[in-house]
């Protein structure tokens, strides 16, 4: 899985990518245009679960799922006509699975707030500073979905019924994006084939999922939301998209990263919040892209695999080894709560029948324990 993080320069952007990854890798500076390269880090995602797994087997490795972040240029006004960078910096939001649109929630005049013109500081305004990005996105998607129509309509004229059928979608997509809507409000055809297709070569910018982190102030953490103006405005728009919108503190977040678990732990109890901003974005995060996990366990190694939801047992044991889904024979299943619930005593789960033996059609459940058997 692979995220984006997107916005306008100095919302906060880089010190989130630090906090996250628990690095220094992004330069945070109060100036636009501080992260060119797109900085990229890799983070593995917190699971209790295997954390459990691999105390009760003291196994030689535990392997985490990740998840990569990409830490990309702010984009201003004018960026799909290439201002600040922009063309660049859309070729690497088109490489990401969804995208996470930091908005600056908090005031302060010591950090300039830039929209359009980098030598014209404006007031902080989270809609029109989505809308702003937003924009620029789907201007970006209209020249390809013109391009792509273009192609198709003049397919058509010599008889072409799928490229007539192509065009006729593709015109309702571009009145869509002209009307400045993103392309994941626009009604696809889910049960089309060849319209999959075509997107997934389109890969629009404006149909990748969102998930706005609204980046607030520390005092904000301390004293609740009600007094931050700024916040219920982008959970609004968030319900409107069915987006999730999520409070996140990026100097809080920077702030402890490089801290102890145990020391985590205590700023969290002492801050009276239940997780860490990061372990929010990763939760938000799979649930967006419809992800969960499933675990294999012994004292070789336990390990976390990120599948999508509804994946079946031959496909799940094909993310471990392509052998693994080529051979599958059946899949030994014991759901991690039914284990935790006989104090992770194995033989005790076994002889309540509490382990399943599922075959080829069984669907993989959050969670699942499994240890798959195959020939080759």
């Amino acid at each position: 899985m692979k995220l984006g993080i997107v916005g306008l320069p100095n919302v906060g952007k880089s010190t989130l990518f630090n906090a996250i990854t628990s690095t220094r890798n992004a330069q945070a500076a109060n100036y636009p245009f501080c992260t060119i390269e797109p900085n990229s880090g890799i983070v593995a995602v917190p699971d209790a679960r295997l954390d459990k797994l691999a105390e009760v087997w003291q196994t030689d490795k535990k392997t985490p799922a990740i998840v990569e972040f990409v830490d990309i240029a702010g984009l201003v006004k004018g960026a799909a006509h290439g201002a600040g960078l922009g063309n660049k910096f859309l070729g690497h939001i088109r490489e990401c699975d969804a995208l996470v649109h930091v908005v600056r929630c908090f005031d302060d005049d010591n950090i300039v707030h830039v929209v359009e013109d980098v030598n014209k500081p404006e007031g902080v305004d989270p809609i029109r500073d989505i809308d702003a990005i937003d924009l620029e996105l789907i201007l970006a998607d209209l020249e390809v979905v013109n391009n792509r129509l273009g192609r198709q309509q003049k397919a058509a004229k010599t008889g072409n019924k799928a490229a007539a059928a192509e065009a006729a979608w593709l015109a309702e997509l571009a009145a869509h994006l002209e009307a400045e809507k993103p392309a994941r409000t626009f009604a696809f055809d889910e049960e089309d084939d060849a319209q999959k297709a075509a997107r997934k070569e389109l890969g629009l910018l404006s149909a990748k999922p969102v998930i706005y982190a609204c980046n607030v102030g520390e005092d904000d953490l301390l004293g609740g939301l009600d007094e931050n103006k700024y916040y219920p405005l982008v959970v609004a728009r968030a319900q409107e998209e069915g987006a999730q919108a999520l409070p996140i503190c990026a100097k809080t977040e920077e702030d402890i990263a490089d801290s102890t678990p145990e020391e985590k732990l205590a700023f969290l109890q002492e801050m009276g919040i239940e997780s860490t901003g990061l372990d929010k974005l990763i939760k938000a995060s799979y649930e967006l892209l419809g992800l969960i996990s499933f675990l294999t366990d012994g004292k070789k190694e336990c390990r976390a695999w990120t599948i999508k939801r509804g994946t079946k047992a031959p496909q799940a044991a094909g993310k471990i080894h392509s052998d693994f889904e080529r051979g599958f024979i059946r899949a030994q299943v014991i759901h991690y709560q039914d284990l935790a619930d006989a104090d992770f005593n194995y033989a005790a789960v076994k002889s309540k029948g509490l382990q399943h033996t599922e075959g080829k059609e069984y669907v993989v459940q959050d969670g699942d324990v499994i240890e798959f058997l195959f020939n080759v």
